[in-house]
């Protein structure tokens, strides 16, 4: 379990799930993206997250998927697959049906919709965490699920179900996130995810990213994390400065779109979405074409 959290900190992407205009999943692009990550010296990467369009994605694509990443990844960097519903059983059920071989861990995100109380998102990740066949990473981001998982639920979690080893952290409350960072076990991971709030958090001793932006800028992001690490803000700080009203323009529009409009300017992948989710406007896409160039 410890060289699994050595693995995992640092920048690990949310890759996106590039489509072909049919809406068929584009394999070609997404081994593409893949390697410009690896390349670009990120530390993991996270297969079927919320920038991967997961809720659209059936699950033989899921299962596709996951194969294809472990094949064209070969061992180079650890990965982890997100699963996550609002269903506990049907979370469940998919943990069972999904072949973890190559894989080191799962995202799982806080049930949305049906907004449970603080003592139902324990006990369904506690049922999670002890079906799972590899550790199982928190995902609280109340923006887009409705439910967040307060800093005593994830501490709480992190006491008592060993299989859990770290939260990745997207509800925007610094004071929250300190809370998690303050009482946390020593080995707990804490992983930004928001990334133009990254630095700010590393500052405060969180242990790195899941990063959107690190699709298009993955030796970038993944420098400016390193440094924070290190405790070298000064060159962390320039980097982040550098690329933060890049980073806003890709959520003008919402996620992915904006990364999906930044990949296809980069002529990485198709600027192809599926529904509900539709491209970045024009204007937007503009903004993004022109920040990549600076």
């Amino acid at each position: 379990m410890k060289d699994v959290r050595s693995k995992l900190k640092g920048t690990g992407v949310a890759i996106v799930t590039p489509f072909k205009k049919s809406g068929a999943i584009d394999f070609k692009a997404y081994e593409k993206v893949m390697n410009h990550i690896i390349t670009g010296g990120c530390e993991f990467v996270v297969v079927l997250g919320t920038t991967g369009e997961s809720p659209t994605v059936s699950r033989e694509e899921k299962r596709d998927l996951i194969s294809f990443s472990v094949e064209k990844n070969g061992g180079r960097l650890p990965l982890v697959v997100g699963i996550g519903g609002n269903s506990t059983s049907e979370v469940i059920d998919a943990i069972q049906h999904t072949s973890f071989k190559g894989v080191d861990a799962v995202l799982s995100v806080s049930p949305y919709y049906n907004k449970p109380q603080q003592e139902g998102i324990f006990r369904h990740f506690k049922a999670v965490s002890a079906e799972s066949p590899v550790p199982v990473i928190l995902y609280t981001v109340p923006g887009r699920t409705g439910s967040n998982i307060a800093a005593a639920t994830t501490i709480r979690l992190s006491k008592e179900c060993k299989n859990i080893i770290g939260i990745k952290e997207a509800s925007g409350s610094i004071d929250q996130i300190s809370q998690v960072l303050k009482n946390r076990p020593k080995d707990f991971l804490v992983l930004s995810g928001d990334d133009a709030l990254t630095l700010s958090l590393l500052a405060l001793g969180a242990d790195g990213v899941i990063s959107v932006v690190a699709n298009v800028f993955p030796k970038e992001f993944s420098d400016m994390v390193r440094f924070g690490l290190r405790g070298d803000f000064k060159k962390a700080r320039k980097i982040h400065f550098r690329l933060l009203d890049f980073i806003n323009s890709l959520f003008a529009d919402g996620s992915p779109a904006g990364v999906k409009a930044a990949l296809e300017i980069k002529k990485l992948a198709g600027n192809h979405l599926r529904l509900p989710l539709v491209p970045a406007n024009d204007t937007t896409y503009k903004l993004i074409q022109q920040l990549i160039r600076l």
